[in-house]
């Protein structure tokens, strides 16, 4: 297997949501040293789409939504959960992939959880970093897409976008 290189996250968010399934995240650190293969995902598409972060703005928090596609960008929420976004896209345009779901475990806040991975991953690069990265696995597994979850706040036409990505095993299909 192979890592994937920055141009693999240079395309839009919810191309890359699209494809990232089936491929996996290695972790090298520790305990949680290990490889995960990649079930669910989530596209949020720059500050046009309402549901996206950066949709209010560049600040403080989304800063590395801004940066070149391939860094991390991980967030605080609920007071009780990391979640783990996956920058695309050029830089200046923000964009992101939220992993919702692994091989061991369901749920952002979970994988999150399982895989160690906290605040001080956030902005690390994808394509040199050596504790966190993404393989090519080979595997391309069928997805189904349906609206994204938990963001009613956003409206339509953000509400029933089909930018999420499940893997048919996930479904029980």
């Amino acid at each position: 297997m192979r890592r994937v290189d920055r141009t693999f996250f240079l395309d839009d968010a919810v191309t890359v949501a699209r494809q990232l399934p089936g491929m996996e995240i290695v972790m090298e650190t520790g305990e949680k040293a290990g490889r995960y293969m990649i079930t669910e995902t989530e596209a949020y598409l720059g500050d046009g789409d309402r549901a996206c972060h950066a949709s209010k703005g560049r600040t403080r928090r989304t800063e590395p939504m801004y940066m070149e596609g391939g860094h991390l960008y991980i967030y605080f929420v609920y007071g009780m959960h990391w979640m783990l976004n996956v920058v695309t896209g050029s830089a200046d345009y923000p964009q992101a992939v939220l992993i919702r779901g692994v091989s061991q475990f369901s749920g952002p806040g979970r994988v999150t959880r399982g895989l160690g991975i906290d605040g001080s991953f956030n902005r690390e690069d994808l394509s040199s970093s050596g504790r966190i990265w993404i393989e090519e696995s080979g595997y391309r597994p069928e997805l189904d897409a349906g609206p994204r979850i938990g963001i009613g706040y956003a409206g339509e036409p953000w509400v029933s976008m089909p930018w999420r990505f499940i893997t048919r095993n996930e479904n029980g299909k």
